[in-house]
């Protein structure tokens, strides 16, 4: 018998603490708008689309936080079952495979499991989010001339978290009762990608046929 989606992504399977947009901010006023859009009902093709007047870095800045407090939660109901022993090498399938390189750690690509992959790549994330240097929160700070570059990195890497989780962990949504809440999340993940054209389209071909059935 499935578990509620109460229950399933409940406060203690998160993988991470969420981010939160501070109150009053610009950032925030934004984010309540783009979730009253989502619990309207409104097709995910407009709800990504940017409002009239807004800014395009403040609005993929809200979608970033939001996509990696979204997908950090989805890992994290089913971390429990991505073990060193079931999962010794971040994939796709069988012809798929995500090296990890950072700045620090592992200067060349490097070949873990999916769960040191996903703590790295969690990591990582959490630590560009806040940096103001990255992600300015104080008004009148510019974004930097890079941020859509390092957003299209942020949500290269999220994708592959969506890669694993389908191919890999599909029988654990399943068995949660979970799948309709996935789907919803990856058709609004993908959506948005594709409006601001912010993943390369090489990097969604392992959920091609998936996407084409759920997305179009």
């Amino acid at each position: 018998m499935a578990l509620c989606l109460k229950q399933v992504f409940a406060k203690d399977k998160t993988f991470r603490p969420r981010k939160r947009f501070e109150p009053g901010t610009q950032r925030f006023e934004l984010y309540k708008k783009a979730q009253a859009s989502l619990k309207s009902g409104l097709d995910l093709r407009s709800v990504v689309r940017l409002p009239q007047g807004e800014n395009i870095d403040d609005w993929i800045a809200v979608h970033v936080v939001d996509f990696f407090n979204r997908i950090n939660l989805i890992y994290g109901t089913m971390a429990e079952r991505c073990s060193e022993t079931s999962c010794p090498v971040m994939a796709g399938g069988s012809r798929y495979e995500y090296r990890w390189q950072d700045e620090r750690q592992y200067r060349r690509p490097a070949k873990l499991s999916a769960p040191r992959y996903m703590a790295l790549l969690m990591d990582w994330i959490e630590g560009l989010i806040n940096d103001e240097d990255v992600f300015p929160t104080r008004v009148g700070v510019p974004f930097p001339k890079n941020f859509q570059q390092v957003c299209t990195k942020i949500l290269t890497r999220l994708f592959r978290v969506f890669v694993h989780v389908y191919i890999h962990h599909f029988d654990s949504i399943l068995s949660m009762g979970a799948e309709a809440h996935v789907n919803t999340c990856y058709k609004h993940f993908y959506y948005f990608i594709q409006e601001f054209s912010l993943v390369d389209q090489r990097e969604l071909e392992p959920l091609r046929e998936m996407t084409e059935r759920i997305c179009h």
